[in-house]
């Protein structure tokens, strides 16, 4: 029985910088196949760094097809307008994959750390460890772009189980 390949797009929504990686999942195999990040001009009114993101981001998706992608959920810190500002860049993150087509998971940030590190509250330098533990051939270019490949690997250990729910409350 061959196994399925499936391109998974990890993005890590930020307003000034949203990570994305590329890994490919193979069975159990995970391979690393690009990453990066998109930037806003801090310059320009909101909306128009929403733009730049969502253009960006869309030319990445188009460039790389992936064949599904996950989002790091918000995490809500004590500046509401900081906050406010983050939900609104990923409200572009799970746009644009939905627009192309593309299934959209959504992760909390304790779960991505559980899954990647095995600890929930795990520092960044350990998931940008284990990253590369994961992903040999992986050389993140930011820390943007590793927490996006460690969102990449929570979905590809958790996209079994979710494909597996939703047939289940189908049926």
């Amino acid at each position: 029985m061959a196994l399925s390949t499936v391109r998974i797009i990890g993005i890590d929504p930020g307003l000034r910088r949203t990570g994305w990686g590329l890994i490919i999942c193979e069975g159990s195999r995970l391979s690393h196949v690009a990453d990066g990040v998109v930037t806003s001009d801090q310059a320009l009114t909101l909306a128009e760094r929403l733009v730049q993101l969502k253009v960006q981001l869309a030319q990445v998706v188009a460039e790389w097809r992936p064949d599904e992608a996950a989002v790091e959920e918000t995490f809500v810190n004590s500046d509401p307008r900081a906050t406010l500002k983050l939900g609104q860049a990923r409200g572009i993150a799970l746009l644009v994959p939905a627009e192309a087509g593309i299934p959209v998971a959504e992760y909390a940030p304790n779960q991505i750390k559980k899954t990647v590190v095995g600890a929930g509250h795990a520092e960044k330098e350990q998931i940008h460890h284990m990253v590369k533990v994961l992903l040999p051939r992986a050389q993140p270019k930011s820390a943007d772009a590793a927490d996006a490949l460690a969102i990449a690997i929570c979905h590809a250990h958790h996209r079994g189980a979710q494909s597996l729910a939703k047939r289940l409350a189908r049926s």
